[in-house]
């Protein structure tokens, strides 16, 4: 059966329509994003490279693979998704994140179907792709399980899910939201709701609910001396990312 009803926040999409022209400014509010994407791509790349069996150093190594990018706000995910040969869709429910993202892409010579939809809607049309990168999207929805079944749904069988998310604690609380919003104002008060942070056994458990497998989990770290990110097998206390199949 599929999914036809909206997890849409409309508040926390407020947020993002409020920032929306600054996406590509690596030190406007979305700063935190561009110090992390070299790092959630390294961990994007080499998870689907290894589920479908494709060598990064070839030339457009997804090339026949069609990538959904859901909640792509401006494409800082979505555009190297499409550098690397993948046919690919971003969607997002903020309305003022998709010309934002169209202009960026053609200013860099890249086709990408940009949507103003969601997952849910997505999902009902029929649509199937063989990877949806869901990031630092789930805690910003109203409804994760009804969420995670539309991106289930969405996948193709045999299909890859990444999703990342910040955690649940104490120190979550001091990092994301004191450090980040108060302290050093990387992100404007309010951007988060520590209330809907997900521990990532809560998060396996919710896509395991969903209909997929899930199959690894690393740690975003960042380390303030270096002022760089890493990945982490042991560390998942602030944020972290998951991938999960679809079995055939």
């Amino acid at each position: 059966m599929q999914t036809t009803e909206t997890t849409i926040d409309a508040a926390e999409v407020a947020k993002f329509e409020a920032m929306a022209a600054e996406w590509w400014d690596p030190n406007g509010k979305f700063k935190p994003l561009h110090m992390l994407n070299p790092c959630r791509l390294d961990y994007i790349t080499s998870q689907i490279a290894a589920e479908f069996g494709r060598d990064l150093a070839a030339n457009s190594p997804f090339d026949g693979l069609r990538i959904l990018d859901i909640g792509c706000g401006g494409g800082l995910l979505s555009e190297p998704m499409a550098r690397l040969g993948a046919t690919v869709v971003g969607a997002d429910a903020a309305e003022g994140n998709i010309p934002v993202a169209e202009i960026h892409a053609r200013s860099q010579g890249l086709e990408i179907d940009y949507r103003h939809c969601t997952a849910e809607s997505l999902a009902a049309a029929g649509e199937q792709f063989d990877v949806v990168l869901n990031m630092e999207v789930i805690e910003h929805v109203a409804d994760p399980a009804t969420y995670l079944s539309a991106c289930q749904q969405l996948l193709k069988p045999g299909g890859l899910m990444l999703c990342s998310t910040l955690n649940r604690n104490a120190k979550s609380f001091m990092v994301a939201i004191v450090g980040a919003e108060h302290i050093m104002r990387w992100l404007p008060k309010g951007t988060h709701d520590w209330h809907k942070f997900i521990t990532p056994d809560e998060l396996y458990d919710l896509i395991g609910n969903a209909g997929l497998s899930p199959v690894d989990r690393k740690g975003f770290v960042f380390n303030p001396i270096a002022w760089s990110w890493s990945l982490s097998d042991r560390d998942l206390s602030v944020n972290y990312v998951t991938a999960s199949v679809k079995r055939a």
